[in-house]
């Protein structure tokens, strides 16, 4: 199956949700304040927010048809608004070759997927034919650390652990020690997951930033927060507490499978500007692919990422 085919069915509860909101626009031939209306309340429940919603609302109320418009112009118009908001958040992660190691900060709260994703970019990376290796930060728990483990055994990935509950700041330089080293590319650091509102365990993690800073004062090169795309409107409190300790460089959404939000990610961008660097649709290695505005503007509609490109050809 298709990357574009993936992500279509990832976001189908997203779409849905959405276009049955929009059913009666897109069968109207003008779009007027009810309709305004409608098209706002569908995307707030998208989780776009009420900013963004009615920005996009009065774009699109804005909008000029060649000729009378039905669903399908509707549909491509709407695409065509979202595409345009979401383009400057595409930043693929690339791993830079004057770093040695590039250093990639996995942060977020529990369960969004962090050790999972570090498993996946070790994979992303060695397709890329570079070496990595992976350091299990989340002391907390042995499961964490098992887990990680196990990513490093199907990928063949070095992984560097502690004992349980010791200091995860001093394992975060031991393995900066360790990659140094062995000349490795990239070293992806995994982090226990915290909540937001716990002083104390975000303090952890700026201790963790800090000291990998005193290895190499460049790094961490990369700082993403891993985002559930499943609790919608969360995620934006979430990102603003992680980028006041963490120095957020991007992001990396997961779980849209299992979400009817997954509009957030409008809001995310909207807010915070950060790049999303990768999509999560699935649990598959393969499950986690760089985020493009345009298949993603597309798949939330529920239209073919071709008529958004032969649109543009059209202009």
């Amino acid at each position: 199956m298709s990357w574009f085919k993936k992500l279509t069915a990832g976001l189908k509860k997203s779409s849905n949700k959405m276009t049955d909101s929009l059913s009666g626009l897109f069968k109207s031939k003008k779009i007027d304040a009810e309709s305004l209306e409608d098209l706002e309340e569908a995307l707030i429940a998208s989780d776009m927010g009420p900013h963004v919603a009615a920005a996009i609302a009065t774009e699109l109320g804005q909008v000029k048809f060649d000729g009378e418009p039905d669903a399908d112009k509707w549909r491509l118009a709407l695409a065509q608004i979202l595409e345009r908001k979401l383009a400057p958040l595409e930043k693929p992660l690339i791993a830079d070759a004057d770093n040695r190691p590039h250093v990639i900060l996995l942060v977020g709260v529990n369960g969004s997927g962090k050790t999972t994703t570090c498993g996946k970019l070790a994979r992303k990376f060695q397709d890329e034919g570079k070496s990595v290796m992976l350091a299990a930060g989340d002391t907390f728990r042995a499961a964490a650390t098992e887990q990680l483990q196990g990513w490093g055994l199907r990928t063949d990935t070095p992984v560097i652990t502690g004992e349980a509950g010791s200091d995860a700041a001093s394992l975060a330089y031991r393995a900066m020690e360790q990659a140094h080293k062995a000349g490795t590319d990239v070293l992806i650091i995994d982090t226990a997951g915290r909540l937001q509102n716990r002083a104390e365990l975000m303090e952890e993690l700026a201790k963790i930033h800090r000291v990998i800073g005193k290895f190499d004062e460049s790094a961490p090169h990369d700082s993403i927060i891993v985002l559930d795309g499943t609790v919608g409107q969360n995620a934006i409190s979430q990102t603003k507490a992680f980028a006041e300790v963490a120095s957020l460089t991007g992001m990396i959404i997961t779980k849209l499978d299992g979400s009817a939000k997954g509009g957030v990610i409008v809001a995310l961008g909207d807010g915070f500007g950060l790049p999303v660097h990768m999509v999560g649709v699935g649990e598959g290695v393969d499950d986690l692919q760089t985020f493009g505005a345009r298949d993603y503007a597309a798949a939330l509609i529920g239209i073919e990422s071709d008529a958004l490109t032969q649109a543009d050809s059209a202009q």
